[in-house]
């Protein structure tokens, strides 16, 4: 381990502090305002109480807010004033038990700026600590034991130098609070392994532009905006759902009568011995699977008063069904109790993106596409992700699309709540070290989040990460965008969710008598483009809470995308749906072993031609 990353000690980066030649710097100032927040009868100009306020901050490696957060917790139940006895009571009952081994720096008066003397006591006191650990460690051949000297030109540790190298920035071990590597996965033998592929060919020729010539922008409806910020969810009236859920039948319905070119829709329980046509949204008429006696039509608000209708499926000749399909049907219904279906309309994808470009044709990109977990269950090391930083920096794509989960809420350790730090510490410290790992390589990087994400808001759709001053530095390189999303670059559509849609609508959908038929995952990702939503099941799957408010501005598909990326924990695909490229970059994990990732080639093409050609000029699913 090199000397600039040595010396920190697994206690000091789990702390995320200096313990190498520094102490934190503490502030009296913030310490007394954090505290008048909470405590009003406390005398600040009492220099006694303000130095130990300071000496309990430097001696047990906390900051300001949280020795506030101690003392609260302290004199919450015993009702305590602030004084220097009871900032003594609560050293000796909570603090010196949460580090019964460091020792206590005896307090001086008037020592609210220490001497070089017991700056040097605790510089020896982390010596031996990390002495101690060294012990226990098998030494790496021909290190040798840094001099603890006072540098001439002291450099803070907090910052790390730009100077180093890309690969020991993004060293797993300076932020993780589980550095021990995987063993499975660093003795796999199939790395940088092509699984599946799609259109020509490019053997090793795979690299991009760097991406100086790309442009990334988000694609929407021309009457809403992104999805750019935190909103307000869990107020949802189920008026409004009703609401939200009753506009989606009827605008797919309008649709689908102007394309079939149908006169009108009739009531789905309007007693009718002669053919009739329905509008109306799939359901289940219990709690359990759909199957093919369970299957009701709800009707429209404007012809049925959302009112429903069990359906016989017997003459049908073929058939695929999914709960919350919005379809149209033609059938009897001689009772007015049960419609006896004749004929499915199937669903139509919207138009594929037109975007205004200049007369000359677009560079080539290369785009990189991975989803999460990022690091394998058995650990939380990041070695796949850092093995992905190795790969853009090799391929230089000109756009990399990370999507979550970045720190798993199914993880082991999260579960159990393992970790020594906190979530949100965690991501950020992964967050920089992708954003300075990857700077060589000077690709855009995409980061979408997961409903998985411990740190983030569990909601659908979900609004992008909120750690812009993380990427300010390379604004112009890094994009938070919401999930889902659509983006354009350089006039090719992607769009894509991290939510695994496939295991949750292959598990409800239900099909017959196709003979000849395309697998379920293509009729699945046909219904998603007719459906013309990213995530068009209703009611969702357990795992997801969804806002249908939102749903209904940010989830819906304002085109059908050139590329549509959607990963799934089932087997990857590469596959092309009415011209649409589909691709399941798989998890850059799996369990203990590496999972899979994507890459692909697109152009968009300017001149006009009687026949429209894929942008995605190949594609390729790879073992990291």
């Amino acid at each position: 381990m090199s000397a600039d990353i040595g010396c920190l000690s697994p206690q000091a980066c789990l702390r995320r502090v200096p313990c190498c030649g520094g102490i934190m710097p503490v502030s009296a100032e913030k310490i007394q305002r954090e505290l008048s927040m909470f405590v009003t009868d406390v005398n600040f100009q009492d220099e006694d109480l303000t130095d130990k306020l300071v000496e309990i901050c430097t001696v047990h490696r906390l900051t300001e807010d949280q020795l506030v957060d101690e003392w609260m917790a302290f004199s919450a139940t015993k009702n305590l004033p602030l004084n220097v006895g009871n900032l003594c009571a609560m050293e000796h009952e909570v603090l010196n038990k949460k580090n019964p081994k460091r020792p206590i720096v005896k307090k001086e008066k008037h020592c609210g700026n220490r001497d070089f003397n017991s700056i040097q006591e605790l510089i020896e006191v982390e010596t031996e600590e990390e002495n101690l650990l060294d012990s226990y460690a098998t030494p790496a051949k021909g290190s040798q034991k840094r001099n603890l000297s006072t540098p001439e030109n002291p450099k803070s540790k907090r910052v790390p130098s730009m100077s180093r190298s890309p690969h020991l920035l993004f060293s797993p071990a300076s932020f993780s609070p589980s550095a021990t590597p995987s063993q499975k996965y660093s003795s796999r033998t199939n790395r940088g392994e092509v699984v599946t592929s799609f259109g020509e060919v490019q053997g090793t020729t795979w690299s991009g532009g760097n991406g100086k010539y790309t442009k990334v922008e988000p694609i929407t409806l021309q009457e809403e905006e992104s999805l750019t910020k935190s909103y307000k969810y869990m107020f949802q009236k189920l008026t409004d759902i009703r609401d939200a859920v009753g506009s989606k039948i009827e605008e797919l319905g309008e649709a689908l009568k102007n394309h079939f070119h149908i006169e009108e829709f009739t009531s789905v329980s309007f007693p009718a011995q002669e053919t009739v046509t329905v509008l109306g949204q799939i359901g289940c008429d219990s709690n359990g699977k759909l199957n093919s006696k369970s299957v009701i039509l709800e009707g429209d608000r404007e012809h049925s008063s959302g009112m429903q209708v069990p359906v016989d499926l017997s003459e049908l000749k073929e058939y695929s069904l999914f709960p919350g399909q919005v379809v149209v049907m033609e059938g009897t219904n001689s009772t007015g109790r049960k419609f006896v279906a004749s004929k499915l309309y199937e669903g139509i994808p919207l138009p594929f993106h037109q975007p205004n470009m200049d007369s000359e044709d677009c560079a080539q990109q290369m785009i990189i596409a991975a989803c999460g977990p990022f690091t394998t269950s058995d650990t939380i090391t990041y070695d796949a992700l850092k093995d992905l930083v190795d790969v853009i920096n090799r391929d230089r794509p000109d756009v990399c699309i990370l999507l979550g989960p970045f720190l798993d809420s199914k993880h082991e350790q999260v579960e159990n709540l393992q970790l020594t730090v906190t979530f949100e510490e965690v991501f950020k410290s992964c967050l920089k070290m992708i954003i300075e790992g990857t700077r060589p390589s000077g690709s855009h990087l995409v980061f979408v989040p997961s409903v998985r994400d411990v740190h983030h808001d569990p909601v659908y759709p979900q609004p992008p990460f909120s750690c812009y001053e993380t990427a300010k530095e390379d604004k112009h390189r890094v994009h938070f965008v919401a999930d889902p999303c659509t983006l354009s670059v350089n006039g090719v559509a992607v769009g894509f969710t991290s939510t695994d849609l496939l295991f949750h609508m292959g598990a409800e959908e239900i099909s017959s008598g196709i003979a000849g038929a395309p697998d379920r995952f293509s009729r699945i990702l046909k219904h998603i483009l007719t459906q013309r939503s990213y995530y068009p099941l209703y009611p969702p799957h357990e795992e997801i809470n969804i806002d249908y408010e939102a749903h209904y501005s940010y989830a819906v598909m304002p085109i059908t995308p050139d590329v549509f990326i959607i990963p799934s924990d089932l087997r990857f695909f590469i596959k092309d749906i009415s011209g649409c490229i589909c691709i399941n970059p798989g998890r850059l994990t799996k369990g203990v072993v590496g999972g899979t990732y994507a890459r692909f080639l697109v152009k968009k093409e300017t001149h006009d031609t009687a026949e429209r050609k894929s942008p995605c000029i190949s594609a390729q699913v790879v073992k990291i």
